[in-house]
C-alpha cells in the first residue's frame, strides 16, 4: 500500500516563503510522476505543480508560475513544494499525489494516491 505523509506548510505573510515535503512509502518512488494540488475554502481543487518520475520536466500552474517549484529527492523519497512570493490568494489546503505513470497530468482524476492534506494559510 502506497502511502504519501505531507509535512510543513503553515502560515505565512504575504511575500513570504513556505516549504511542504510530501515522503512516500510502500511503492517504488521511481515509478510515480508526481503533482501538488491545492484546494480554497469553496473553491475546487486545482493542479499546482506536476513533475515527471524522472525528475527532468515539470510544469507549473500560470497562477504559480515563476513561484513555486517541484523537487523530487529519490534518497529520501520525497517530493518537494517550495513557495515564495506568496499572496493570500495561495490560501488552501495543498495536497500531494503520485501516479503510476512517467508523465505527471493536470487532472486529479489521473492521480492513484494522495496524501492527507496541509494547510498553508497566507495573511495580508
Amino acid at each position: 500500500q502506497v502511502h504519501l505523509a505531507e509535512s510543513g506548510g503553515g502560515s505565512a505573510q504575504a511575500g513570504g516563503s513556505l516549504r511542504i515535503s510530501c515522503e512516500v512509502s510502500g511503492g517504488t518512488f521511481a515509478d510515480y510522476s508526481m503533482g501538488w494540488f491545492r484546494q480554497g475554502q469553496g473553491k475546487e481543487r486545482e493542479f499546482v505543480v506536476g513533475l515527471s518520475s524522472s525528475g527532468f520536466l515539470s510544469h507549473a500552474a500560470d497562477s504559480v508560475k515563476g513561484r513555486f517549484t517541484i523537487s523530487r529527492d529519490s534518497a529520501k523519497t520525497t517530493v518537494y513544494l517550495n513557495m515564495k512570493a506568496l499572496i493570500p490568494e495561495d490560501t488552501a489546503v495543498y495536497y500531494c499525489a503520485a501516479r503510476s505513470s512517467t508523465v505527471y497530468s493536470p487532472r486529479h482524476s489521473d492521480y492513484d494516491f494522495w496524501g492527507q492534506g496541509t494547510q498553508v494559510t497566507v495573511s495580508s
